[in-house]
């Protein structure tokens, strides 16, 4: 079993996946290496270019301020994510993505689904405390 958050990030192009990945901060024992953050990185060198521009990115919990900023910065056009992070959330909490930087904003939704998603990653902490 991965003992990791259950993070998961995707981008898309033209309606095609160009990267796909998953938390692995635990596993590899670097910071930064958050599902978003990844995936950008894997975008970045598919797309040999460090803007995004016209990518979107669905991702399953609602960014923290650090992948916030790298999603505003790699200049993704919308972010769709299923669970809303009410405690560390870069958007619902610190409001990172509804600044403007360089001339581009990044698009927010969250998912219809929200109350099921909720539930799944709730489960998976409340278990994850039990373990510890």
């Amino acid at each position: 079993m991965i003992d990791e958050v259950p993070i998961g990030a995707v981008i898309v192009k033209n309606g095609k996946i160009i990267s796909t990945a998953y938390n692995s901060r635990e596993k590899d024992q670097i910071a930064t290496h958050h599902a978003e953050i990844k995936a950008i990185e894997k975008a970045n060198k598919k797309l040999k270019s460090w803007r995004l521009d016209n990518c979107d990115m669905y991702v399953t919990l609602e960014p923290c301020p650090m992948c916030a900023g790298a999603i505003v910065n790699a200049r993704i056009k919308n972010l769709f994510y299923a669970v809303k992070d009410e405690n560390s959330g870069g958007i619902s909490r610190f409001n990172i993505l509804n600044n403007t930087l360089n001339h581009t904003t990044t698009a927010c939704q969250l998912t219809e689904y929200e109350q099921e998603n909720k539930i799944l990653i709730q489960k998976f902490f409340k278990n994850k405390r039990k373990k510890d």
